[in-house]
């Protein structure tokens, strides 16, 4: 059995840090929720300890998760040398050689191992990179972005389904949901006006969803100001799409939207609307290396003859 290949380290770096920015969201939400509390003075001091060790608890297993990803980042392998150059010698005994009319044989014979040496490192080198090529070949199979590929297109065959791919412009939770729309039958909707819709959604649900939003750098929690500026972003620029906005979709176009991915169960927001307006998404973390993506999804297209 071959050696398992290990992830690259950057496409594994950026499922941590995405993986910690989860946990975060996670853990403020949590610490809101105990603030909240109503307890005497005595409780309160242990609600405080109990959170300051949660928070620190997370940091440092962050901190001993990314020191780890660092120590495991490969070496490149140094590349294979090449054969040396004939020595000046042995070209000066070919020389002489050639000028002796005495001896037509000989330079015949030293011409034929100077060719043999060359027809050797030309062979070395061919073997060298159909060998590159392999490896290659082999890390491009068990690549996580291959492998979560795989795994989400087996979980959409069971259903009957392919995926749907739209462009990686920022815009691709937009375009996938106006796909899924049109293809149902319930509505086409521009960009500008679903990035509207989802904006306004948010900002009228301000305190319910304020506690589920942090801050990208600090895991903190968004201030009023970062707030405004954060439906801002989805309203008016590319800003990429997440679990808020989806919410804020499912919730305004009154469609549960179900998000399939390859590790873990797949997640529904607005499971409380109709089932038969259901729109059913993909995610990816590892398509792109700018980050995570979102595309459509689609029957599988019934042949002709099929069903008779």
């Amino acid at each position: 059995m071959s050696d398992p290949q290990l992830p690259e380290p950057e496409t594994d770096r950026e499922e941590v840090m995405a993986r910690h920015r989860k946990e975060k969201k996670e853990l403020q939400c949590k610490i809101q929720s105990m603030k909240k509390l109503k307890v005497d003075k005595k409780r309160k001091k242990e609600i405080q300890e109990e959170i300051a060790n949660l928070e620190q608890e997370i940091e440092q297993r962050h901190a001993e998760e990314l020191n780890r990803l660092n120590l495991t980042d490969a070496p490149e392998q140094p590349a294979a040398q090449e054969l040396p150059p004939s020595t000046p010698a042995t070209n000066g005994e070919e020389a002489n050689e050639e000028s002796n009319p005495e001896k037509p044989e000989k330079p015949e014979t030293r011409l034929s191992k100077a060719q043999r040496r060359r027809d050797k490192k030309a062979q070395d080198n061919r073997e060298r990179e159909e060998q590159i090529k392999q490896e290659s070949a082999l890390l491009q199979k068990s690549s996580p972005r291959v492998l979560e590929d795989n795994r989400i297109n087996g979980l959409l065959l069971k259903r009957g389904m392919l995926s749907h791919a739209v462009p990686a412009d920022g815009d691709c939770l937009y375009t996938a949901i106006n796909h899924q729309l049109v293809q149902r039958g319930i509505g086409s909707y521009s960009v500008p006006e679903l990035r509207r819709m989802t904006a306004d959604y948010i900002e009228a649900n301000r305190d319910t969803l304020i506690c589920y939003m942090s801050h990208p750098d600090t895991g903190e929690m968004l201030s009023e100001p970062e707030f405004d500026k954060y439906c801002k972003q989805v309203r008016s620029t590319k800003a990429w799409g997440g679990e808020i906005e989806i919410k804020a979709l499912a919730s305004s176009l009154r469609c549960p939207i179900e998000v399939i991915q390859a590790e873990g169960p797949s997640t529904v927001h607005g499971e409380g609307e109709s089932a038969d307006r259901k729109l059913v998404l993909t995610y990816h973390r590892f398509m792109y290396r700018l980050g995570e993506h979102y595309n459509s999804t689609k029957p599988i297209p019934v042949q002709d003859g099929e069903g008779e």
